[in-house]
Parts: C-alpha cells; sequence; structure tokens
C-alpha cells in the first residue's frame, strides 16, 4: 500500500548533479512534463539546473520506460529547435470521490488528462464497502472500454468528504457519509491490484487547481469548495498542503459562525456549513435548483426570498473569507463548487466584505478566484494521489 506522505510541497524542485541520485532526477523531470503537460529539453534544462546531457539521459530513461515521448518542436526560425517531452496520457491512474448518493471514478492520464468519468448511483448513502464494491465493478470497464487504446494503470487515488489518516488510507470520520474509522485504502488496493491512497477530497481538489488550474503556480491558497455534503476547505502554505498535527487541517467549513445556529452534521452548532448551504438555496428558490448548473438556475430565479437568502449567504461566505486570510495571508481564495456561483453572482458584494473585515493590509492583494476545472476537478485531484508512487520512484514504479 502507498505510504502517502504528508508536508510534501507540490513543486517538483531543483535536479541533481550527483549521480547517486538518479531516482530524485528522475522524479523531477517526471514531475516537471507531467504537470506542465509537456516541456522542452531546453526548459527542463533550465528548470532543473542539469546539463543537457544530463537531461537527455533522464529523458531517454523515461522514453525507454513508455512514461513519455518526444515530439518535434513548432519551428520558431531562431537557433536549434528543442523537442518536447510530452507525458504519456495513457499511463494513467483511477479516481474516486464517494459522496452522499453516488460514487464517480474516473480514469486519469498523465498530464492531467481525463479519459472517462462515470457516475454509479445509490438510493441511500452509501458505505464504505459498497463503494469499494461499486469502484471494483466498474474501475475494469473504464479502463479496457472497447475502442479505447491498451492503457497501465500505476496507481489509484480516493478524495473523501471527510478527516483521513493520509498515512495508512483510513477514514477517521466523514459525518455526511456516516463513516468512521473505515480502511479504504487496503481492500480497494487489494480489488484493482495497484497502490490505492486517500485524502480529503478537498485537499485533493486545492492539488489539482494548484497543479493545472485557477492557482497554478501560487504557494499560498485558500481553498473553500460547497458540495450536497457541506463545505469543504483546504490550506496551501509553502507550497504544502497544510496537514496539522494529527493530519486533519482545513476544516473550514466547521468554522464557528453563530453560536446559537442549526445543529450541523458535526454534533455542533452555527458551523460555516449550516449558514452558507445549498440546502438553504434550494429552499428559498421557486424552482428546482440544477446542480450541474447551479450559477445559471440561481441567476433565472435571482429575484424575492432567493436573492435575499443569496445576499444573506455571501455576506457570512465574506467575513469567513476575512478570517481565513487574516489567519492565513493567502495569494488567493479560490472557491469552487456553489460557492463559485455566489462569487458570479455577487462578485463585488463578497469582495466588499472580505476587505471591510479582514485585518488591514492583509487582504489588499488577496484574489478572489473561481475553481477552473469544473467537473473533472476532483477527478483529477484524486489521480494525483495515485500518481504519487509514480512520481516519487519514476524507475521503480515503472
Amino acid at each position: 500500500m502507498l505510504d502517502h506522505t504528508p508536508g510534501r510541497t507540490l513543486t517538483p524542485g531543483r535536479g541533481s548533479r550527483n549521480e547517486s541520485t538518479r531516482r530524485h532526477n528522475l522524479s523531477t523531470v517526471l514531475s516537471l512534463v507531467h504537470h506542465g503537460r509537456g516541456m522542452s529539453r531546453a526548459d527542463l534544462t533550465r528548470a532543473t539546473g542539469l546539463n543537457r546531457s544530463t537531461i537527455g539521459l533522464l529523458v531517454a530513461d523515461l522514453v525507454g520506460a513508455g512514461l513519455v515521448s518526444e515530439r518535434a518542436p513548432e519551428a520558431s526560425g531562431v537557433g536549434r529547435p528543442s523537442p518536447v517531452v510530452v507525458p504519456n496520457p495513457d499511463v494513467v491512474a483511477i479516481a474516486v470521490s464517494p459522496d452522499v448518493d453516488a460514487v464517480v471514478l474516473g480514469v486519469v492520464g498523465l498530464g492531467g488528462v481525463v479519459h472517462a468519468r462515470r457516475r454509479v448511483e445509490f438510493a441511500s448513502v452509501p458505505t464504505a464497502a459498497e463503494v469499494v464494491s461499486a469502484v471494483t465493478e466498474h474501475a475494469r470497464a473504464l479502463v479496457g472500454a472497447p475502442g479505447v487504446p491498451e492503457r497501465r494503470v500505476v496507481g489509484a487515488g480516493v478524495a473523501v468528504p471527510g478527516l483521513v489518516r493520509v498515512r495508512t488510507g483510513v477514514v477517521a470520520r466523514a459525518p455526511h457519509l456516516r463513516w468512521q474509522d473505515e480502511d479504504l485504502a487496503r481492500p480497494l488496493a487489494a480489488a484493482l491490484g495497484v497502490a490505492v491512497a486517500v485524502d480529503n477530497d478537498a485537499n485533493a481538489a486545492l492539488v489539482a487547481e494548484t497543479l493545472f488550474g485557477a492557482t497554478r503556480g501560487r504557494s499560498s491558497v485558500v481553498y473553500l469548495n460547497g458540495s450536497v455534503s457541506g463545505i469543504g476547505g483546504s490550506l496551501l502554505t509553502d507550497g504544502a498542503i497544510l496537514r496539522g498535527a494529527d493530519g486533519f487541517a482545513g476544516e473550514l467549513g466547521h468554522t464557528i459562525i453563530r453560536a446559537d445556529g442549526e445543529r450541523c452534521h458535526c454534533g455542533r452548532r452555527g458551523c460555516l456549513e449550516t449558514e452558507v448551504n445549498l440546502q438553504r438555496l434550494e429552499a428559498a428558490a421557486t424552482e428546482a435548483i440544477d446542480h450541474d448548473d447551479v450559477e445559471a438556475s440561481l441567476r433565472a430565479q435571482d429575484s424575492g426570498a432567493l436573492a435575499e437568502e443569496i445576499d444573506r449567504q455571501v455576506d457570512v461566505l465574506g467575513r469567513a473569507m476575512a478570517s481565513f486570510v487574516s489567519a492565513f495571508n493567502p495569494q488567493a481564495v479560490v472557491l469552487g463548487g456553489y460557492l463559485s456561483a455566489l462569487h458570479a453572482l455577487r462578485t463585488a458584494r463578497l469582495t466588499d466584505t472580505l476587505q471591510d473585515m479582514a485585518f488591514s493590509p492583509l487582504a489588499d492583494s488577496v484574489e478572489v478566484l473561481p475553481a477552473q476545472l469544473g467537473d473533472e476537478l476532483l477527478m483529477v485531484g484524486a489521480a494525483e494521489l495515485g500518481f504519487e508512487e509514480l512520481l516519487a520512484d519514476p524507475g521503480s514504479a515503472a
């Protein structure tokens, strides 16, 4: 089973000229190519600090392992063009995202390419065993679907809305799923025949957005996501996911906003996700809200009681964001799920509330950004967990 190491920075780092660190150099080059969705040899030389001949040898090893390929660059007309190294999209990880009414699974190739995605619905909240069974049944069909190229599965990742012990793959507590101390990694690894890593879904989403989406290149980010399961949160600090003493940091949806508020699934009262949630919006709406396009549904009904509820939720969200900005001093706050719809509908109101309530001057330069990856967000994030072993040691993993 994969020993998922907390605290590792998302950036590949620099290369080393010491031949004993060939493993590190292979990891660095493959990570750069994977996260960059392709890089020229010249750019790899600059990014790693290694010389051209060393880069050539490392690329040749990765080509031989079937992890990358090279293609001719577009003609620039200046100097000798450098070959472009691209990741092999048919080297894949299985991505899994369980929720209260379904499990979504996908097949994702190197470079963050989502090849296939399937939603398996349940009549009631699924147990961990039911999720394992559904993934086992459907994953092989997705990987080996008729008419698709042969793909090599190198790992699997699971993004869970709850507290996860990432080193062991045990879900310590997922209130919405009603899971407690559920070992997810071992039974899935046994069923799929590959290493399995498990993490909180917001952590996985933030990794995806930082490597491929809205916050690419940033090192300090607050991420908030709104779904039917509530509000998930994650923190990127100095280029690494903030884990905390027990690995559970980032539960921003359970920040107390109103001490006398409604009871939360966690057992306390007045959590952020009890004040800002999709269910309250649905109660105020005159027509059903399309969960696949929340923004369009809200925009079409943006008047009366629903408009008032949107305003109220935006104000509460803005105050909460101000507290997070004051505490963590991020470069950006990224909003996913229906929170990005609230941002789109009340951009100025949300930004003004954040600026008014934050401890000056901490919010002066912070950006508020919508997540970019849409439906692919958790698939890409979960797959990154599945790729970790390969990226750490391309030689042995290949």
